[in-house]
């Protein structure tokens, strides 16, 4: 029993630091990779692509259990080590197979202005947050992403203006709509007739968002989740799939969900 406990506690040690890739493989006809699939958003995604019968890939700090194939990254690591850690992953669990839809919802919120103390290193969370994931899943589109499959990334409706009161976030989700710029012209080294498009909400519906909100707001201009989750799954059957390029604005107004390209 001694050594059974001290065989178990060697292996634990060993692993500490170590990035887990949990890969299955699958014969199913369409693949999604989420990175961030464990967020409020990312989970509603995976949950609604696997039950429309699609291989799910998940990317995030722990495993999504609902996923066919997790690759797990630490947040330690520099955004060079995340690149080839999650690259090294996910062509171990998609070997050639290709995915039809890339979707990056990871990030956060900080707020800030030039005068606040913490407006730096707000402004470098925000940096790792969002955009590290959104290059990282560009280089994986380069390489798994079908010839005429989406990449999604997610940016703000706020960031196409001034965003005073919290600058690093609006710098950073306008770096996200730079980047989908420049994914979606000749020489991106995106696969040709793929699409790279950012989806821009404003509010959703997310239980912290609801934990956090102010008393007696009103939720009605909040987008549920699911009605993002469906909204990309239409764009991946190609039903009003906007063009490569495209900033689409999400707003909510009295309950109805309605979007507009930029």
């Amino acid at each position: 029993l001694w050594l059974a406990k001290w065989q178990f506690s060697k292996c634990l040690k060993m692993l500490q630091g170590v990035n887990i890739r949990i890969c299955t493989t699958h014969n199913m006809a369409k693949s999604i990779l989420i990175y961030g699939g464990m967020g409020a958003l990312g989970n509603e995604l995976v949950s609604y692509f696997k039950n429309k019968a699609w291989r799910v890939v998940s990317v995030d700090l722990v495993a999504n259990e609902k996923a066919d194939s997790n690759v797990i990254v630490s947040a330690s690591l520099s955004w060079s080590e995340q690149s080839r850690t999650v690259k090294e992953g996910v062509t171990s669990c998609m070997g050639t197979d290709k995915l039809q839809a890339l979707v990056c919802v990871a990030g956060g919120w900080a707020g800030g202005n030039a005068a606040a103390e913490e407006t730096v290193q707000n402004a470098d969370l925000m940096w790792k947050t969002s955009v590290w994931p959104a290059l990282i899943c560009s280089q994986i589109a380069a390489k798994h992403l079908d010839s005429k499959g989406l990449l999604v990334l997610t940016g703000a409706v706020p960031a196409l203006g001034g965003t005073p009161q919290m600058i690093g976030y609006g710098m950073a989700k306008a770096a996200v709509h730079q980047l989908v710029l420049s994914l979606s012209s000749k020489g991106s080294g995106l696969p040709d007739n793929s699409a790279a498009v950012a989806m821009l909400p404003m509010t959703l519906d997310t239980p912290n968002n609801r934990k956090f909100m102010p008393k007696g707001q009103d939720t009605s201009t909040w987008t549920p989740l699911v009605t993002i989750a469906e909204l990309v799954h239409s764009w991946t059957e190609d039903a009003n799939r906007p063009t490569t390029g495209s900033l689409v604005q999400v707003h909510t107004v009295g309950g109805k969900t309605t979007t507009r390209v930029e």
